[in-house]
């Protein structure tokens, strides 16, 4: 049975790393003193199959106004299987969550997270960035 938690204590810190580091498109080569940092300074939602990770998802927020959803993932061997729907399930049901005026996330698969309430950005030219010097993303 499929367990999705927020207990940051039972991350599987080598699995996320990997993964995100090895297989994550937009994680390609992230440090894993990087990613400690990312799981230290977000709300991380991670799926389990009885003691094996095999999901993952990071929130960055403050839990008053603002979050942005961030490096989900799910182990191929999981995917299509309703893991991401559960970890996507669990964020937003999330009360820390839930009352919060913007969530905000940037994807390449938009039609998983419509059913999840998220929208694209009506005027987008209102959204800036300003790139870092990091690593990766």
């Amino acid at each position: 049975m499929l367990e999705i938690t927020t207990d940051r204590t039972r991350i599987d810190v080598d699995w996320v790393h990997a993964v995100l580091s090895e297989q994550a498109f937009w994680a390609i080569g992230r440090p894993r003193d990087v990613v400690e940092k990312s799981i230290a300074g977000s709300l991380c939602f991670s799926a389990f199959d009885g003691h094996r990770q095999v999901g993952f998802a990071r929130v960055v927020t403050d839990e008053a106004t603002f979050a942005w959803v961030c490096d989900v993932f799910v182990e191929e061997a999981w995917r299509g299987t309703g893991v991401g729907r559960q970890l996507m399930a669990a964020i937003v049901e999330d009360p820390r969550l839930a009352s919060l005026k913007r969530t905000i996330l940037v994807t390449d698969a938009p039609g998983f997270y419509r059913p999840f309430g998220f929208e694209v950005i009506e005027r987008p030219e209102r959204w800036m960035l300003r790139p870092g010097a990091g690593p990766t993303d």
